[in-house]
């Protein structure tokens, strides 16, 4: 593995470490990633709007600061990937819509400003699927992002771009976040960590609804730890975002170790509501089997949730409905299939729904307290299926049983969502077609800490066990997709405008 390799296939603790004690330069560590990028990312599509140029001149300020001895941020010199929902000032966010194509922010939203001040560069954005409605990373601005492991195979989503990024190593902090499970289920289709917290733990500054606890922005890594690093440094209150509340964020950097002996562990395949494919399922089992004796105790549970497809589709109908209402009215033909999909459906549902979906909701929440009276945490898939081709827009049928729309497959992580439990996805081996496996690891309520602290145990254990260790894509290997992952953008990105200063690009 020669220098360059070393540096950017490094976790961002181990990184953040080496810029402290001045072993490198976060110029240094800069140009290795942008190299990587340029060098891959056309066989990904990943990265999709760049400045460069601007973060050039930033890792030299960074490089000053540090040979000064000025005290360092959490994140100094780190470079950093923006998911394409979250706004950055002077820098393209398109939200994945040709309706915002030209869209260049003022200022950064919450997240982004936190974690630019803790230090990180910002590099670019990373793909999504179009305003973040589904789970396969594609959109009409940019094209489909693919799977590190498999170009022709798609990523996950929302936070499809990210996931790949840092399986790819492009960069060794990008952000995500979470409504239905677009943290968790890039990260296990691509083989990183993707941690949902508890509701008001991170500030979501641009959802609408602000006091909905179902969407929630969250951290992604190659390891548990580097995602906790990115948390201490976007947690905590803002006005921005009603349910956030003050937290201890330093306690996020190093979660209290947790005795795996000491675990009672309940598991299920599918939450007792959830379809989920043969393949998967008999995966699940087998890691099941190899893990088990890392805990005290490790049980199949069973659940009796309640209608929780019907109360996510109330919930999350509400928010694309607040979210899409202009645009719907102004141009409904310009929206893509999923999105208009969320917003119709929405418009359709009366205040009797949403008042049976809130306090459904609730009821959900309570029976799903029953398996925590026994256990300490509920092991489950992340997904349903191995990831398919990006040209298929969503998983339509699972074991031969039609999905009813777009979003169903998510199941396995919105029931985890309707309950705001803290929620982690950890790599977990390869399944059958040797793509990586993602494990779901729901906590106690509001049990955040006690959650990271288990899961940073069980990948410590996980890598000494080669059925359980994180796998690695070669991207020296790769080929280009068949069709190319640019063959659904219908005009080239940034088409007609103006190109924003400091040095923005279009990778």
């Amino acid at each position: 593995m020669n220098t360059q390799d070393r540096l950017t296939s490094a976790s961002a603790v181990e990184l953040r470490r080496l810029i402290g004690t001045r072993e490198i330069s976060p110029v240094e560590l800069l140009e290795a990633c942008i190299a990587r990028i340029e060098t891959y990312n056309p066989l990904i599509n990943a990265i999709t709007a760049t400045c460069f140029e601007r973060a050039r001149k930033e890792a030299r300020d960074a490089e000053q600061a540090m040979l000064r001895g000025e005290p360092l941020g959490l994140l100094h010199g780190l470079p950093l990937g923006v998911k394409d929902l979250e706004a950055t000032e002077g820098l393209l966010t398109t939200y994945g819509s040709p309706l915002f194509r030209n869209h260049v922010p003022t200022e950064d939203n919450v997240l982004v400003q936190r974690l630019r001040a803790a230090g990180a560069i910002v590099v670019g954005k990373t793909n999504i699927p179009e305003m973040g409605a589904g789970a396969n990373s594609r959109n009409a601005v940019w094209g489909a992002t693919g799977n590190p492991f498999n170009p022709n195979l798609n990523a996950g989503g929302s936070s499809g771009g990210s996931a790949a990024a840092l399986a790819a190593d492009f960069l060794p902090v990008c952000t995500g976040s979470d409504t239905g499970g677009s943290l968790r289920i890039p990260a296990a289709k691509c083989g990183v960590v993707g941690f949902r917290p508890s509701p008001g733990i991170v500030p979501n500054s641009r959802k609408l609804l602000g006091w909905t606890p179902i969407s929630v922005v969250g951290p992604m890594g190659r390891t548990v730890a580097d995602a906790c690093l990115q948390l201490a440094a976007s947690a905590g209150v803002s006005v921005t975002d009603p349910l956030s509340y003050a937290v201890d964020a330093a306690a996020y950097l190093s979660p209290a170790p947790v005795d795996l002996s000491t675990l009672r562990v309940g598991w299920t395949e599918d939450f007792g509501s959830c379809a989920v494919d043969d393949g998967v399922r008999r995966v699940f089992r087998a890691r099941i089997a190899a893990m088990r004796h890392l805990f005290r105790q490790c049980d199949e549970v069973s659940f009796e949730l309640g209608d929780v497809h019907r109360c996510f589709d109330i919930l999350r109908a509400e928010s694309f409905v607040a979210g899409l209402h202009d645009a719907y009215q102004r141009a409904p033909a310009s929206l893509g299939p999923n999105t208009r999909a969320n917003y119709e459906l929405g418009a359709k549902m009366s205040l009797a729904d949403s008042a049976w979906a809130q306090a459904e909701q609730n009821r959900i929440l309570q029976r799903f307290q029953r398996a925590y009276q026994e256990y300490d945490l509920i092991l489950s898939p992340t997904t349903p299926v191995s990831p398919f081709a990006w040209t298929r827009l969503f998983a339509d049928s699972i074991n031969g049983e039609k999905q009813e729309n777009y979003y169903r497959w998510l199941a396995l992580t919105y029931v985890v969502t309707l309950t705001t439990h803290p929620a982690i996805s950890l790599p977990c081996g390869t399944d059958e077609a040797g793509m990586p496996f993602g494990l779901q690891v729901t906590g106690r309520f509001r049990g955040d800490l006690e959650t990271l602290g288990a899961a940073q145990a069980m990948e410590a254990a996980f890598a000494t066990l080669p059925a359980l260790r994180r796998p690695v894509p070669d991207l020296a290997a790769l080929r280009p997709a068949n069709p190319s992952l640019r063959s659904i953008v219908t005009a080239p990105p940034g088409a007609g405008t103006a190109q924003p200063s400091g040095g923005v690009s279009a990778v």
